[in-house]
C-alpha cells in the first residue's frame, strides 16, 4: 500500500522540522560537526517516521537507518556534501552554504527513509509497539 495523503502530511512535518533543526546545527563553522548533527537529527527523524507507519524502532536501529539514508544521499549528491564541509573554512559564506545544503540533504534522505518505512510497513517488517 503506498503512502496515504495523511502519511505524507505527517512525514512532511517531521522531515521538514528535523531538516530545519539540522540546519541550525550546521551553522557552527567547524568541519565534521555538521555531519554529526545530521546523523543525530536523522536518528530522531527515523524514530518519529517509524511511528507514522505504526511501528517503533530502537535508537540503535534508527541510527543505522539514518546512517544508511545519509550515505545513500551522499552517494547521490557527493559534490554538495564536499562543498558543505569545505565551505565551513570560508567565513560567513560557510555559515550560509552549510545549513542550506544540510536542509536539502536531510529532506532527500528523510523521504528515502519514509518510503523505506512505508514499504516495510506493507511487508510487516517494522516491529509494532
Amino acid at each position: 500500500m503506498p503512502m496515504t495523503d495523511d502519511d505524507k502530511s505527517k512525514c512532511q512535518k517531521i522531515i521538514h522540522g528535523h531538516a530545519v533543526a539540522a540546519a541550525a546545527g550546521n551553522l557552527i563553522p567547524v568541519p565534521g560537526v555538521g555531519l554529526a548533527t545530521d546523523t543525530v537529527t536523522m536518528t530522531t527523524m527515523a524514530m518519529a517516521l517509524a511511528a507514522v507507519f505504526g511501528g517503533s524502532i530502537t535508537e540503535s536501529v534508527a541510527k543505522n537507518m539514518a546512517i544508511n539514508a545519509i550515505v545513500a544521499t551522499v552517494k547521490q549528491q557527493p559534490v554538495k556534501v564536499i562543498a558543505k564541509e569545505i565551505s565551513k573554512f570560508v567565513p560567513i559564506v560557510g555559515q550560509l552554504v552549510a545549513p542550506s545544503v544540510s536542509v536539502a540533504m536531510l529532506e532527500s534522505a528523510g523521504w528515502l527513509l519514509a518510503q523505506q518505512l512505508a514499504d516495510e510497513r506493507d511487508t510487516k517488517l517494522i516491529p509494532h509497539s
